[in-house]
């Protein structure tokens, strides 16, 4: 099977930017953001992205661009003749799938809400009343997968690049737009004091776990989410410098997506430690307590419809490439089989607070937080962990393999200087949070 290529650079840098811009940036982080201090949080945060994020994203594009494989095969084809290195390609299949068994139900609610304020009936609406209604749920469940298996049964350069340009292009005009016209509302001063001045009180290991999750779970590392990109690119440009755009647009989305909640919560009095529903019930009650309510809301959940999508695209074309390099199907019959498969397995999450209520950790959790415990809490932190020994020691592809193909090309080089922390801090600091984060998980 001919392995296909983007188009562009700036295709590239979209799409890879799209994959890890989404509900993790303008759902989860100003959830957690909200529940963990605000401030304090976001500059933990922006730490664990430079020092843990940025490595293990130049380390993923390597082994994708060496291997010129999908994450379930690109262990095996750089890994010494008799190791095992390649089995952690299924438990990134096996990440991927879980990640896209809640997400695309989340993008759903978001298209659902989406509806409601173009149509204007937003009396009724409520984050409660959604996930319990099972038609709403499994209805916006198979519209999200629908649409994205169509956009990926074309190629890569006529259906996902062309698709994912338009749509960040538009996400980042709209958050511009959103975000101005939440800095002129009234409380604006108390919600910019909130997001940016930090309490370093607050600061607990908790908040570093929950802010190194949130780093690995917004850019996708430690599951081949940004390895595939890698696959589809060439070597004129160095893999630093391509991984430090990602990361800066991905940033600056999540923190405009601050700059657009906090104000707007202050100015209506509104509770910005909500969690989950933040986004659903918060946003609503904004836009509707607002002059032209329901064009910002139409604008604002339409902004978030292009961030969840580019997400949903993204993991799925990984999900894809990985099940047709297993049996060598069509793009078409892959999109078709995948996308039945995953609709099917994601009615656990759009059915969980109705008619398959399952309690799996502390009272009022559900599918939602099983499938999230998975990705989040598992497969991230480790796959990060196993990318970044499996890239800086002989036992696996070596830091000189690692270095020649990421300096390869023009553009920001990784630096002999830099060894000692990919190797031996990043995989401590890692390791260290990951167990902290798992003995002081809410089991319930």
């Amino acid at each position: 099977m001919n392995r296909e290529k983007l188009g562009s650079r700036i295709g590239f840098i979209m799409l890879a930017a799209g994959c890890a811009v989404g509900c993790g940036n303008v759902w989860k982080f100003p959830w957690m953001c909200g529940q963990n201090g605000g401030g304090s949080f976001l500059i933990v945060y922006i730490i664990c992205l430079l020092i843990l994020g940025l490595p293990a994203l130049v380390m993923e594009f390597s082994v994708g661009r060496a291997a010129q494989a999908s994450p379930l095969y690109m262990y095996q084809k750089l890994e010494k003749p008799g190791h095992k290195w390649g089995l952690w390609g299924w438990i990134s299949l096996l990440g991927n799938i879980s990640l896209m068994a809640f997400y695309t139900v989340v993008c759903g609610w978001i298209i659902y809400y989406f509806g409601k304020f173009v149509s204007g009936q937003t009396e009724s609406l409520g984050f409660v009343a959604m996930i319990t209604d099972p038609v709403v749920n499994v209805i916006s469940l198979f519209i999200t997968v629908l649409v994205a298996f169509v956009i990926l049964s074309f190629n890569i350069q006529g259906g996902l690049e062309r698709v994912s340009k338009l749509m960040m292009t538009s996400l980042l005009v709209l958050m511009l737009i959103l975000a101005v016209n939440s800095l002129l509302l009234d409380g604006s001063g108390r919600g910019i004091e909130f997001y940016l001045k930090p309490d370093f009180s607050k600061i607990d290991g908790s908040v570093i776990v929950g802010a190194m999750n949130q780093a690995f779970f917004t850019l996708s590392t430690g599951m081949g989410g940004m390895a595939i990109f890698g696959s589809y690119i060439g070597k004129e440009r160095a893999l630093l410098g391509e991984a430090v755009n990602v990361i800066a647009l991905d940033t600056f989305v999540a923190f405009i997506a601050g700059i657009i909640i906090f104000p707007a919560c202050f100015t209506y009095n509104l509770e910005v430690t909500a969690g989950p529903s933040l986004l659903f019930d918060t946003m609503a009650a904004v836009f509707t307590h607002m002059p032209g309510g329901r064009l910002w809301g139409s604008l604002f959940f339409l902004f978030m419809i292009f961030a969840a999508m580019s997400t949903v695209l993204g993991v799925c074309e990984n999900i894809l490439a990985m099940v047709r390099e297993l049996t060598g199907w069509s793009r078409p019959k892959g999109s078709m089989i995948c996308g039945i498969v995953i609709f099917l397995l994601a009615l656990t999450t759009a059915l969980g607070y109705s008619v398959l209520s399952f309690q799996p950790f502390a009272a009022g959790s559900a599918w939602l937080d099983f499938w999230d415990f998975i990705v989040s809490t598992n497969v991230l932190p480790l796959g990060s962990l196993i990318l970044v020994l499996f890239c800086c020691n002989k036992f696996g592809w070596g830091w000189d393999a690692f270095m020649q193909e990421a300096n390869t090309g023009s553009g920001m080089k990784v630096k002999p200087w830099m060894k000692p922390f990919f190797k031996y801090s990043a995989p401590a600091i890692i390791a260290v949070m990951y167990i902290y984060g798992i003995m002081t998980f809410n089991w319930g």
